[in-house]
């Protein structure tokens, strides 16, 4: 069987996965290991991508391109997100990365994003037909999928990233309740606007993914240990997300670092991470949302072996 190789280069976290394809549209993990690394770090409101964070991820992309490499992989997608496709200076790292590895790094926008994200998810969930809306929570931007089955019904792209709003909206160790409430707004106001972009959500399943999402999950499944089968299709209600806000706020960092499930490198974002979650909920009128441990990562994989497939 033949073994492929994804990279998400992520603004907060880099992400690779190694499998075994057994079927077009299915695979077995031999090997799978994340970093963060924040590359988007300090790219506001210069968008321009900083020589530390940029080092740090370049030092870490080149362990991953070794990795796949080592596992003889015939093909490898590394794909790049929002703090790359938002930065002045992106020509500049894509131009690193091939140097340094030998790899091509693809730069996708919001909607690519989120169509890979939507490959993804519905990977391991029978979902048959059902009516979804997907919310990738990252470090540089949410993007929001309407689907039905394998049909999109639309695809927003929002400024929404936990990494961004930290940085735009600084916050008091612990935060403050008017910093909080900043926070909710500058949320709410983006959510409002997408609630217009989106067609109806009746009947419509709420699936969130990436890694706020799955830490939250985490942290209510109080795992010491991630555990992915625990994690997936964990359900989340509204009440209890807010709870996990209001503790997480209540917290300093250095508390905050120690709760159960939360990474230590996570700690200073997954406050905002949590009010884009929260407030999302509250203005699309959801009270329950379903965690999927797999997104894009997992769609890229995806994409990649649908290609080779037809390509063979």
């Amino acid at each position: 069987m033949a073994v492929y190789a994804a990279i998400d280069v992520g603004t907060n976290t880099l992400r690779l996965l190694i499998a075994e394809a057994v079927a077009p549209d299915d695979f077995t993990i031999l090997h799978e290991e994340q970093e963060i690394t924040r590359l988007g770090e300090g790219c506001i409101p210069s968008r321009i991508l900083q020589d530390l964070p940029r080092r740090r991820s370049l030092t870490v992309l080149r362990r991953f391109a070794e990795a796949a490499r080592g596992f003889k992989v015939e093909q490898v997608a590394v794909v790049a997100t929002s703090a790359v496709r938002e930065a002045k200076n992106r020509e500049e790292l894509v131009a690193e990365f091939a140097r340094e590895t030998g790899f091509t790094l693809r730069v996708i926008d919001g909607a690519e994003e989120a169509r890979l994200t939507l490959l993804g998810v519905r990977h391991r969930l029978r979902l048959e037909s059902q009516r979804i809306l997907v919310m990738d929570v990252g470090g540089g931007s949410t993007e929001f999928v309407l689907a039905k089955g394998e049909a999109i019904e639309a695809i927003v792209s929002t400024g929404l990233g936990v990494v961004k709003l930290t940085e735009r909206h600084p916050l008091s160790d612990p935060p403050t309740p008017d910093e909080l409430q900043t926070l909710r707004q500058a949320v709410s106001r983006r959510i409002d606007r997408l609630r217009q972009e989106l067609p109806d959500l009746e009947n419509t399943q709420l699936i969130g993914t990436a890694g706020t999402v799955t830490t939250l999950a985490a942290i209510d499944l109080a795992l010491l240990t991630y555990d992915r089968q625990k994690v997936q299709w964990h359900c989340l209600g509204l009440v209890r997300v807010i709870e996990l806000l209001d503790c997480l706020a209540a917290s300093p960092l250095q508390e905050r670092r120690r709760i159960p499930g939360l990474e230590s490198g996570r700690a200073d974002v997954i406050v905002a991470g949590a009010v884009i979650v929260a407030v999302a909920m509250e203005r699309l009128g959801y009270q329950t949302m379903r965690v999927s441990d797999d997104g894009l990562r997992e769609g890229i994989l995806l994409d990649l072996l649908g290609k080779a497939s037809r390509s063979g």
